[in-house]
């Protein structure tokens, strides 16, 4: 009887212990912005060294959050740091399933809110001052490495920038990409008109003949080794020639070609913005479409979004199993950064 009691206790201490380590830790900072007029608000997740309290990340009418340990220790050695951009009228919480994913990976992540494009506070005017999205992570990564609760754990020497939709962008401008005005007005008034990106600008006033001048502005923080682009925005409005800029490795993940919106395909058929760098390669994940990407949602979410006439994006097409999705592409960002 004692070796049965022995052991269940042990099988249970084993089960506690592995609980804990599929869920990962994050803590919010406040970051000092000279390019906006107030602080913006950053979170870091981390694989940790011992728990804390649990709460969930994210969770809200509409989509399922994620659990993490608020403020645990981190685990103890140097960790890759991912630079995380969200999308149009996305926010840093809302890509929880993400961040933790990479943290449980043994990456850390450092995400933010973008003000002018966050949940929320998403202008499509101000969504185009792009040097201002990247100067928001240029400064959370500043934050991070000064302050020495984080720094000892960075390995500087693996920092990736990565962003989703308008992110994407983001994350690629980090990487010394530049965007020219001109070339995404002709692009509007051609292959782009009546596609998603151009309707959404258009409907919130953006006069693509006169482009704000942070949308063309450089944004390269030297410090980023590598970039991830999924489905990213503003590919037919790259300027030429800062392509030479890019030497950086860059993944560009695209989430199913047949659903695929015109400003998000990088491929021979699209903007070709993969034959177009030195050092790009190229994965697709599928069955899914553009907002297979966020966060799985509740069983009401669909009805939450119709009852506020929101954008359908709990909607995936038929068979696509979002959770499978958002595993495979955690397995395609750690295969790139060899985690």
């Amino acid at each position: 009887m004692k070796t049965l009691v022995l052991g269940t206790l042990l099988a249970m201490t084993c089960t506690a212990a592995l609980a804990e380590q599929q869920i990962a830790g994050y803590d919010r900072l406040t970051v000092p912005a000279s390019h906006r007029s107030s602080a913006v608000a950053a979170s870091v997740w981390y694989p940790i060294e011992t728990p804390t309290y649990r709460n969930v990340i994210g969770d809200n009418a509409v989509f399922k959050g994620t659990s993490a340990y608020i403020g645990a220790a981190i685990k103890d050695g140097k960790h890759p740091l991912i630079l995380l951009s969200h999308g149009s009228g996305g926010n840093m919480d809302g890509l929880s399933w993400l961040s933790s994913g990479l943290a449980l990976k043994g990456a850390m992540v450092l995400a933010v809110n973008h003000p002018g494009s966050t949940s929320g506070d998403s202008s499509p005017r101000r969504s185009m001052r792009l040097n201002e999205r990247a100067q928001d992570l240029t400064a959370a990564l500043d934050e991070l490495l000064n302050d020495p609760a984080f720094a000892d754990y960075i390995d500087e020497d693996r920092i990736t920038s990565l962003g989703f939709s308008l992110g994407g962008a983001t994350a690629l401008n980090l990487a010394g990409l530049r965007f020219d005005g001109d070339q995404y007005n002709e692009y509007c008034k051609g292959l782009g008109k009546g596609q998603a990106d151009c309707v959404f600008l258009s409907k919130g006033g953006v006069d693509f003949a006169r482009m704000p001048s942070g949308f063309s502005k450089g944004a390269r923080d030297n410090r980023v080794s590598a970039v991830i682009a999924v489905d990213p925005g503003f590919t037919y409005g790259i300027a030429e020639q800062s392509l030479a800029d890019v030497s950086q490795p860059v993944l560009l993940l695209n989430i199913c070609e047949e659903n695929l919106w015109k400003a998000a395909d990088v491929g021979e058929e699209g903007s070709n913005l993969v034959g177009k760098l030195e050092n790009a390669s190229h994965a697709v994940v599928k069955p899914g479409h553009h907002f297979t990407f966020l966060a799985e949602c509740k069983p009401e979410g669909a009805a939450v979004l119709a009852a506020e006439k929101d954008d359908p994006v709990c909607d995936d097409p038929e068979g696509t199993n979002r959770a499978q999705i958002h595993d495979d592409i955690l397995e395609e960002i750690a295969r790139f950064l060899k985690l």
